[in-house]
């Protein structure tokens, strides 16, 4: 017994509970902004001086102040920082901004340069905004305190941290339960044109897009995405340049062939090239221009909408045929009952979106406000004759209010609501809970009944019975005390190691 209370004592003094969230906020700080600014790196106004033939504004780089690592370009001290009335900047702790009612929060900085016909006019680095800075997390400036250190500063050595400091009111962002993103998985669905149903929602970046595949009563396989309802998915595919019937057949099996699909080459066995397929589709979809301009703005909604997890290039749409043709055999040997359904409520299913994740989707539509708004400013003053230097057009308070605005309120990106909420305080397990707390999106005043059951794939990751009695019960959870979330492992390195291990790549 002696030596299991010591092990349990050193776990917890060797592992906080809420460290995945530190850890998805310090990913967010590290790597995730900068991603978001390389999704807008290149802005081009549309009302430009009249002497200018092309005038772009680019995002070069962009980071977050962080105590000790304090940047030439850096104005004031490193780290969450306030200005005073008298215009003075200086350091402030957790303790300091609950007891004035402020925000504790850190300079963002950014480095953005403007170019005329390819050659740089200026370059500069200004602030554009504040972010509040999780507690404990590598931005705060109680990161790797001892206890003496930390009593000194006026914080309790036992906080766990991993909560925000919004107007004075300590706030934590609620984990938020949902669907994997970028699998494939077959369901059974007594509406529609099928019996069963595949869906995928395919996310990069900004895009999170719903694919739906179907079989129609005359055997034909349709896929539906964005504007695109329900084309035949052996067009598509030929759209994407895999012409041939042998290679779709080797692609979608190479052990066996299947009688549906040989059924829906010989249906659409008269479109022989990838032009008349891309032109098919855009007939289809009521594209009405000259045959050049249909069949080019038909490639850029397949290279853009089309499975842009896979890339939104041209150089990725015999990748996207290869998946495609997987989706349709999965898609064909569960309607055959040869493999099971894809349970939705198994947990490998399920993904975590944590604080990282979370101030990533409110960053990313925020930004988009400020370039727009930057845009306005710089248009509206090119209209009067003048060429104002990019740096005057950016309003650094625009960016700070709406994320204060959002964290203080907890509504959040797409409608959503209750993201952010005032942490409770009432003892130390209830804190310990609310930082562990996962919601679902789903509709409380909805049955889904099967959402709502404990499931097997619960037992040592979320608690059995931590949840709510009355409309929310099964939707709000709580994770295990001694879960750990995984964090999503880079796609290069996962590609390394697969080409180490002698995978052949499709191309």
């Amino acid at each position: 017994m002696k030596q299991s209370t010591i092990l349990l004592e050193q776990f917890f003094r060797d592992h906080s509970i809420i460290n995945s969230n530190i850890q998805s906020f310090n990913h967010f700080v590290d790597h995730e902004m900068q991603a978001i600014i390389e999704e807008n790196r290149e802005i081009e106004p549309t009302i430009i001086p009249q002497n200018v033939d092309e005038f772009k504004i680019r995002l070069d780089e962009i980071w977050v102040s962080r105590p000790g690592l304090n940047r030439p370009e850096e104005a004031g001290p490193s780290g969450p920082s306030i200005t005073e009335a008298d215009g003075s900047k200086r350091p402030i702790y957790p303790v300091e901004a609950r007891l004035r009612k402020m925000t504790y929060a850190s300079p963002i900085f950014m480095k953005v340069s403007s170019h005329i016909n390819g050659v740089q006019r200026e370059s500069f680095t200004t602030q554009v905004g504040n972010l509040p800075v999780m507690i404990k997390s590598k931005n705060c400036h109680l990161h790797g305190l001892n206890r003496d250190e930390l009593i000194a500063k006026g914080e309790d050595p036992d906080e766990v941290g991993g909560y925000f400091i919004i107007n004075g009111s300590e706030k934590v962002l609620i984990s938020l339960e949902d669907l994997c993103q970028n699998r494939f998985m077959v369901e059974e669905t007594s509406t529609g044109i099928s019996q069963f149903v595949g869906k995928m929602f395919s996310e990069r970046g900004s895009f999170k897009i719903p694919h739906v595949l179907e079989k129609a009563k005359d055997v034909v396989f349709y896929l539906s995405f964005t504007r695109v309802k329900r084309i035949p998915v052996i067009v598509i595919i030929k759209a994407l340049g895999m012409t041939t019937d042998e290679d779709l057949m080797k692609a979608v099996s190479e052990e066996r062939q299947f009688d549906e699909v040989i059924v829906n080459l010989m249906e659409f066995a008269d479109i022989k090239s990838e032009d008349d397929a891309v032109d098919w589709i855009a007939k289809k979809i009521g594209i009405t221009q000259s045959k050049d301009i249909r069949v080019e703005r038909m490639r850029e909604i397949l290279d853009k909408y089309l499975l842009p997890h896979l890339g939104t290039e041209a150089e990725g749409r015999l990748i996207k045929a290869h998946n495609l043709c997987k989706m349709l055999r999965k898609y064909i040997m569960v309607s055959n009952r040869e493999v099971p359904l894809d349970d939705k409520d198994h947990y490998q299913n399920k993904r975590l979106k944590l604080s990282g994740d979370l101030l990533g989707d409110l960053f990313r539509m925020n930004l988009k406000v400020l370039i727009h708004d930057m845009l306005y400013n710089f248009q509206r003053i090119v209209k009067r004759g003048k060429f104002p230097s990019v740096k005057v057009v950016i309003r650094d308070k625009l960016l700070t209010q709406r994320i204060y605005s959002a964290m203080a309120t907890g509504s959040w990106v797409g409608g959503r609501k209750g993201i952010a909420q005032r942490i409770q305080r009432l003892n130390n397990l209830d804190t310990l809970s609310h930082l562990q707390r996962v919601v679902s999106p789903l509709s409380a005043s909805q049955e889904n009944f099967a959402a709502r059951e404990l499931h097997a794939t619960h037992l040592g990751r979320l608690c059995p019975i931590e949840t709510p009695e009355g409309t929310n019960i099964g939707l709000r959870k709580n994770l295990a005390l001694l879960a750990s979330i995984t964090e999503g492992a880079d796609e290069e390195e996962v590609y390394n190691h697969l080409r180490a291990l002698g995978l052949r790549p499709y191309l």
